[in-house]
């Protein structure tokens, strides 16, 4: 029943979304190419190039997130998935304030939403997630944003009904005639799912950019061309508990480079 009623919320999403981007509803959008080089990944082949595409937009009722990663393993194939794959989140929100024209605003709250999101890719990664999403205060930060999600796997697979706690943030900071970039998120998985197929476990996922503004250091177009890092650090990787035999603590960092148009 709960998988039904998320299914019809994130297409009543994707449909809102779609509709936002036709009409004139739509206040601002921001699309992107990213391409990072990284070593040293757990449980998939060590070394990873990955082409990203984002897009992000706000509109009269509230906002949308989306990314697709093209993965490419170097020299080594992963046993399931082959030499390369794809993952992707899209991620609709939708504002209770600006629904009912009223000012849901108290002590660090902007604003109180209902986020949802569809995770895909190869293989058993289907997930639909939701949960209550805030709008936070917090001085000297672009934004910060939280959202607390309650996971539904799709197939037999373990990971069901599990708590997701995700902050997001973004903060700038001016550096010459140009500025460092700081922003990302963080995944914190707090329960465990236990089923035939086995256990999933959970898991810390922290995974920021530091981005520096060549653009504008070049005399561009400012937040067009950045440059800098992504660090990714994953406590038990995909809800796979760690142990002696499979190291899935994943501690690592890729070279970035992103492209806004």
């Amino acid at each position: 029943m709960i998988r039904t009623q998320t299914n019809v919320l994130l297409s009543g999403g994707l449909l809102a979304a779609s509709q936002a981007m036709a009409g004139d509803l739509l206040l601002w959008q921001t699309n992107s190419l990213s391409y990072l080089y990284g070593k040293n990944f757990a449980i998939n082949p060590s070394i990873q190039q990955t082409v990203t595409f984002e897009h992000a937009d706000k509109w009269k009722y509230g906002d949308n997130f989306l990314f697709v990663d093209k993965i490419f393993y170097n020299g080594e194939e992963d046993r399931n998935k082959g030499p390369h794959t794809f993952y992707g989140e899209f991620t609709p929100r939708f504002s209770f304030g600006k629904i009912f024209d009223q000012k849901l605003e108290f002590g660090p709250i902007k604003d109180v939403l209902l986020a949802m999101t569809y995770e895909y890719g190869e293989g058993e990664s289907e997930a639909y997630l939701i949960g209550p999403g805030f709008d936070l205060k917090v001085p000297g930060f672009n934004y910060v944003t939280l959202n607390i999600f309650r996971r539904q796997t799709e197939g037999p697979r373990p990971g069901d009904g599990v708590w997701q706690i995700t902050p997001g943030w973004s903060y700038s900071i001016p550096v010459g005639n140009s500025d460092l970039l700081i922003d990302g998120y963080l995944d914190w998985v707090v329960d465990n799912d236990e089923n035939s197929r086995g256990t999933y476990h959970a898991n810390l996922h922290i995974n920021p950019q530091i981005k520096y503004d060549l653009g504008k250091a070049l005399g561009w177009r400012q937040k067009q061309l950045y440059v800098g890092t992504e660090y990714s650090y994953w406590k038990n990787k995909y809800g796979v508990e760690s142990s002696h035999n499979l190291d899935t603590n994943q501690n690592t960092a890729s070279l970035l480079v992103k492209v806004h148009f």
